[in-house]
């Protein structure tokens, strides 16, 4: 019996490759029923019987523990496996966690994304070459170095620093509306908004307003 497989990736090239890749390798009688390269493809393609899902993390950003939580309770016998970018050990840990099966890297071997979608379908759980749930400790040093006050960061990990609260003030932040205004919208008081904004701030590594609204737009976070 074939094993239904979607594929959901923003990048179009990278997913016709893999795809392209798994018809090669003839892997479990993969047979590829959807491609989606935006949430909204990948909700309506997820709401026919699948058995994989081979997921790109970003795709899910705003949406991740809910989703993945969500499909497995619609169709509890998915096997999900993240092919992502990102290996950092917080987003792996929390991927396990939502009910991801397997987790494997873009610069993992081809080989290794094959042997990840043997082990799943087998009903275990899969952690390619790099991938960790803890931070590798530098034994040699005796004291940690301080965190940099503003990190250099892309717009995915970035957001996942903040709640999501934080992410919906945020958005309000940016249309310039004060704590008055975003308090009265969101139904919450002044000085609930005031901590969030603070909060945000020291995320972020800014120290006013202005360059908090700055660094939204420069790094597309709303």
């Amino acid at each position: 019996m074939a094993t239904r497989t979607v594929l959901a990736d923003h990048q179009k090239m990278f997913t016709e490759g893999i795809k392209a890749i798994l018809n090669e390798l003839k892997i479990n009688f993969l047979k590829i029923v959807g491609i989606a390269y935006s949430y909204e493809e990948l909700i309506k393609m997820t709401e026919m019987p699948i058995d994989l899902l081979i997921l790109e993390l970003t795709m899910i950003e705003n949406n991740g523990s809910s989703f993945i939580s969500e499909l497995k309770k619609n169709q509890p016998n998915v096997r999900i496996i993240i092919l992502s970018n990102y290996g950092e050990p917080h987003l792996v840990r929390e991927a396990f966690i939502n009910g991801v099966d397997g987790y494997v890297l873009k610069t993992n071997h081809s080989l290794e994304l094959a042997q990840c979608i043997d082990q799943v379908l087998e009903g275990k759980t899969y952690m390619a070459e790099g991938i960790r749930l803890a931070p590798l400790l530098d034994k040699n040093k005796k004291h940690a170095l301080p965190e940099k006050k503003r990190m250099i960061e892309d717009r995915f990990l970035l957001k996942q620093k903040l709640t999501s609260r934080e992410k919906e003030i945020l958005t309000l932040i940016v249309q310039f509306k004060n704590n008055k205004v975003i308090a009265q919208e969101l139904y919450i008081s002044d000085q609930t908004v005031s901590a969030h904004r603070k909060s945000i701030m020291k995320k972020l590594g800014v120290n006013n307003t202005v360059n908090l609204i700055k660094f939204s737009i420069d790094h597309q976070l709303v």
